[in-house]
């Protein structure tokens, strides 16, 4: 089950907004009500394992593969009796549009995507980096450990807020706008979730079988035909590609913006006007 966000009117065209790891729903916290406001129909559901969604039956397998994630949004729009919507996020939240702009665009009127074509897979994530590379990504192979799995889940406040400032080195957010994301990190789920996410890229966990045949598709990097945006803050301390080095994934209308100013990680709370700009304007 997965709680969501949604904001009228309901007749619009719609939208879907889609967060990424460690945040939350408030990432779209000021973009939501412009894009309601110039008529869109806006959906911002919490990603499995966070805020209020929960499985059904206590067997099945906390999943975070990127296959699933974005087979967890096609269905919210099925349910919701959405058959098109404009794609819009960052972090996994792009990733998961990128997945549905790819493979099913007929679900995906446009895209929008921070830090653009974000599709991966386990051969992928056998490839080793040059080491300062390899040093961005110190939390995966944190996660990799029994210890830091158990780090997490004991930390997992203090480790999301580290975060936040190494991967929005400039963004001065409060304790209050923090403390109100990190709610959703309590999830019972949320734990199993992240880390075998995280697992998962590098091989050291298994995916489901019936997802196989997807996750093979993905990994052969197809091509996003659809009008997309994306968009890159100045200052994004997370790792992240070159937009010159994804461009071409890119094959029909195409836009790269740099938002400046200082902006990070997540992009859609520290410049919601950019992000919601981009929103119309992919649909233009």
């Amino acid at each position: 089950m997965s709680g969501t966000l949604k904001q009228a009117p309901s007749d619009g065209p719609a939208v879907m907004l889609l967060h990424g790891w460690p945040y939350d729903i408030h990432s779209y916290v000021d973009v939501a009500p412009r894009l309601s406001q110039a008529g869109y129909r806006v959906i911002v559901p919490y990603l499995r394992g966070y805020g209020t969604t929960r499985f059904l039956s206590s067997d099945t397998l906390r999943n975070g593969q990127q296959s699933v994630v974005a087979l967890d949004s096609i269905a919210l729009m099925d349910a919701l009796k959405i058959g098109k919507a404009i794609l819009a996020g960052f972090d996994w939240g792009a990733r998961t549009a990128d997945i549905i702009a790819a493979i099913f665009p007929e679900r995906c009127k446009a895209l929008v995507s921070v830090s653009g074509y974000l599709i991966g897979s386990q051969q992928a994530g056998q490839v080793p980096l040059p080491p300062e590379a390899e040093l961005q990504w110190w939390y995966q192979y944190y996660f990799a450990t029994e210890r830091g799995r158990a780090g997490y889940d004991t930390y997992r406040h203090d480790f999301a807020k580290l975060i936040w400032q190494l991967a929005s080195p400039q963004w001065d957010f409060d304790d209050a706008t923090f403390e109100r994301s990190a709610a959703a990190f309590d999830n019972p789920d949320h734990v199993s979730i992240v880390i075998h996410t995280y697992r998962w890229r590098l091989g050291l966990a298994a995916g489901e079988p019936k997802y196989d045949e997807l996750e093979q598709r993905l990994a052969e990097g197809p091509a996003i035909t659809v009008p997309t945006i994306t968009l890159e803050g100045d200052a994004n301390g997370a790792p992240h590609p070159d937009a010159s080095s994804y461009a071409k994934k890119f094959s029909g209308r195409y836009a790269h913006r740099i938002i400046k100013g200082g902006v990070g990680h997540n992009l859609p709370q520290e410049a919601p006007l950019a992000f919601a700009q981009a929103v119309m304007d992919v649909d233009g």
